[in-house]
């Protein structure tokens, strides 16, 4: 809760602070980063009664996968926040920006540590809702509003397909389990049994996939991550690629367990997840790697890069083997790592040499010594050069894709193939990087100042932690010391494995002998280091291919959207008409359709309605109700209408004075009065006669009231098919309702405690409706609209 407090009072901070603001968010970040950490080496969940009637609980879980998340949310937050407060010195709506950065810290810590599915939904979408005011921060910009706008419908849309297989999920564990993860993740087998013996595993699998890939941007969803950096450069170190991005491969780790069947000796069918995720990520990896080499933007290509490690990262979770939860598990840090830093020097380029065009940078090291030791380290491990830290994970995909392939056979060659020519992308975009520190500077570049100690200092940090876990494995390699990492890492893989994987804990480091997976990355670096040459060729023929508007995801987003907007257009002249007879039809139409086709759809049949007796003086009323309501159609006039109208209710009441229902006979005697003398009272401001009327509206009209009454007749039927006297056994028995309300009779009751909830909304709306039509008549007065 720090995180949102603290964000609370930003605003007022601010008023007090200024620029230094940024310290104060940064502390806020510290003081998490210190909560994180003093849960180390614990492991359970704690609860908080939310919504008790739905058994959903404020549940939260500390694991190792958890604690990972947590600690780089709030670690890389502290560092994030402190950066900014050089780089944000002359932007605009820092209060904002602060404020929102903070909320998005604390919605990316319930994240990690929500052990309730209605709780990691909610946080899930905070994530959206903060990550859409940041990448929007510059509000005058088209390009800022439209990627905060992409960035909210793919992830939005993606959280409500992962709520619905929450849902699924949730029905078919134990009532009194029912969104609680933590029980899920306790019992991993059973639910996996339940959900394949209620023919739900691959729905909820399918459905938390999208949601896992929108948020991590996965092909085809990966289109909102390159415009999301319109951003402020610290927002892009923080959410795309350290947090924010990281969200969807949390949650197929954590559902890890659950989704993958149990793992015995001697399986060697495919499972549908790793079927899945593998390809998916595979796919993800070598397509945004490619896209990352025809990038002409530093931060284009750090976006798509960023989007080709989660595919690897994905990759890694899908295999099934202990080897793949290595693979997520290490690659989650690692990536942040040096991802992180990148971004942060991508920010000093822009800030101290004025662009970001890399056709127009060069030569940087020469003014930039420190930042280019950073690059390097960073880089390299992004480029999976050993023995920088992003080539031990990447040598652990390349063993789990070769054991796969291996056990499996046939296609799934292909996983280690794929493998290593997405890796070759990943490099060469890498050394591209890294070259723009190296070479000749252009002679357009003059001479770039070295950035303020706060923007180097973070960096240089994040840097240094990169360097070391290379580092540790060197150590490890050479039996100095243990790699470092080894009982945490261990800790993670622990949380994402299924029951009955076994593994020999976990340790890192280089090869030191000859494997498939050294002949990969040895491949990997060889081909890379060949092609390099020839990597303008590569990316002048990677963009024309892109000139081909069907090959690019963004054809098909900007067509779809932009397509449903002129069919929006379209379609506002045609049902905004003006006429309440237009607006009746559409709206009735509606509720029939959905109420008739959900009956259909639910298979209900209806009720026998034989209970009353119709006696004759009963079935002659009810005739001449049916004359007065052929006379309504007919009539020539509105004062036959009203008159005939008041025939048919008046006919009503007497049929419940006969059904004897007194009081209901007495309402309808006195609503009909009313209307009959309210309708008789505004004749006089309507026309004398209807006027005429085309045979094909006088049809129409007629389905339509067909429609309505059979929809009324129905839902009265099956909702009265029930015995009442459960209704009111609620009321007399139920934890002696009545008396607790301090009523006389059920009546009294349902009138003050049920029946005032309802008036309160009614009052509601009414207040509301009152405020706008206020707002709008000031809004006229003052000009601002006619």
């Amino acid at each position: 809760m720090l995180p949102f407090a603290a964000a609370a009072l930003t605003p007022l901070v601010y008023r007090v602070l200024g620029e230094r603001t940024a310290y104060y968010a940064s502390a806020v970040a510290l003081a998490c980063f210190g909560m994180v950490a003093s849960q180390y080496g614990t492991h359970g969940a704690v609860s908080f009664e939310w919504i008790p009637a739905l058994e959903v609980s404020l549940r939260f879980y500390v694991d190792g996968l958890a604690l990972l998340i947590g600690f780089l949310a709030s670690g890389v937050g502290v560092l994030i926040l402190a950066y900014s407060g050089a780089y944000m010195h002359d932007e605009p709506g820092k209060a904002k920006y602060y404020t929102a950065l903070l909320a998005f810290m604390g919605s990316m810590l319930g994240v990690a540590f929500a052990a309730d599915l209605v709780s990691l939904f909610v946080f899930w979408e905070l994530t959206s809702l903060s990550s859409f005011i940041l990448i929007g921060h510059y509000t005058d910009q088209r390009s800022s509003q439209y990627a905060a706008r992409k960035s909210m419908i793919i992830t939005v849309s993606g959280g409500l397909f992962m709520l619905i297989g929450f849902l699924l999920l949730a029905n078919t564990v134990p009532q009194q389990h029912a969104f609680d993860l933590a029980w899920m993740l306790e019992h991993p087998t059973q639910v996996h049994e339940g959900l394949v013996d209620a023919g739900m595993l691959l729905p909820v699998l399918g459905l938390v996939a999208i949601g896992a890939a929108a948020k991590s941007a996965q092909v085809p969803l990966h289109i909102w991550l390159p415009n999301a950096m319109e951003a402020p450069t610290p927002v892009s170190a923080f959410l795309h690629s350290a947090t924010m991005v990281k969200a969807g491969v949390y949650l197929i780790g954590r559902f890890r367990p659950l989704l993958l069947p149990e793992v015995t000796e001697g399986a060697h069918g495919i499972p549908d997840w790793m079927t899945l995720f593998t390809i998916l990520g595979l796919a993800t990896m070598t397509i945004a790697a490619i896209l990352a080499v025809a990038a002409t933007d530093i931060k284009e290509l750090l976006a798509y890069s960023t989007a080709s490690h989660l595919g690897l990262i994905v990759a890694g979770f899908g295999f099934a083997s202990h080897l793949g939860a290595e693979t997520g598990a290490f690659h989650i840090l690692n990536h942040a790592m040096f991802k992180a830093p990148l971004f942060l020097v991508a920010g000093i380029i822009a800030h101290e040499a004025g662009t970001r065009k890399i056709k127009h940078l060069g030569g940087l090291r020469h003014d930039l010594p420190i930042t280019t030791a950073i690059t390097v380290i960073a880089g390299l491990g992004m480029a999976g050069v050993p023995p920088f830290n992003g080539f031990y994970s990447k040598e652990f995909l390349f063993h789990a894709a070769y054991e796969a392939a291996h056990v499996h056979g046939g296609l799934t060659w292909l996983y280690p193939i794929v493998a290593v020519f997405g890796s070759v992308f990943t490099f060469l975009y890498s050394i591209k990087f890294v070259m723009l520190f190296f070479g000749e500077k252009p002679k357009g570049l003059g001479h770039v100042h070295r950035p303020p100690a706060m923007m180097l200092v973070p960096t240089a940090i994040l840097g240094t932690v990169a360097a070391l876990i290379g580092l540790g494995g060197v150590a490890s390699t050479l039996h100095f010391a243990p790699a470092s990492l080894d009982h945490f890492v261990a800790g993670v893989i622990e949380s994402v494995v299924p029951p009955g994987a076994h593994g020999e804990g976990f340790h890192y480091g280089l090869p030191t002998h000859l494997s498939p997976a050294a002949i990969m990355s040895a491949t990997t670096i060889a081909i890379g280091a060949a092609a390099y040459p020839f990597y303008d060729r590569l990316h002048d023929g990677v963009n024309r291919l892109l000139a081909i508007n069907p090959l690019r995801a963004n054809w098909w987003y900007d067509n779809t959207v932009y397509g449903l907007n002129d069919v929006s257009i379209a379609m506002v002249p045609r049902v905004q008409t003006g006429l309440l007879r237009t607006y009746a039809t559409w709206t009735l139409a509606a509720v029939s359709a959905l109420a008739l086709g959900g009956y259909v759809a639910a298979g209900v049949s209806l009720p026998s309605f034989g209970g009353l007796a119709i006696t004759y003086p009963m079935l002659l009323v009810l005739l001449v109700a049916v004359v007065g309501a052929v006379a309504v159609s007919i009539a020539p006039s509105h004062v036959a209408g009203v008159l005939t109208l008041s025939i048919l209710g008046f006919m009503v009441a007497i049929f419940y004075i006969l059904a004897k229902a007194p009081d209901l006979a007495l309402t309808q005697l006195v609503v009909e009065t009313l209307v009959l003398v309210i309708f008789l009272l505004v004749l006089d401001r309507l026309p004398t006669f209807y006027g005429e009327m085309s045979r094909s509206r006088a049809v129409r009209d007629g389905v339509l009231s067909l429609a309505v009454g059979a929809t009324v007749f129905v839902t009265v039927l099956l909702t009265t098919a029930a015995n009442p006297n459960s209704i009111a056994t609620f009321f007399t028995e139920y934890k002696n309702t009545v008396k607790l309300a301090g009523g006389h009779n059920i009546v009294n009751v349902i009138l003050v405690d049920y029946r005032g909830f309802d008036t309160m909304g009614e009052i509601s709306v009414v207040a509301m409706a009152a405020l706008s039509v206020l707002t709008l008549i000031a809004m006229r007065e003052r000009g601002e609209i006619q």
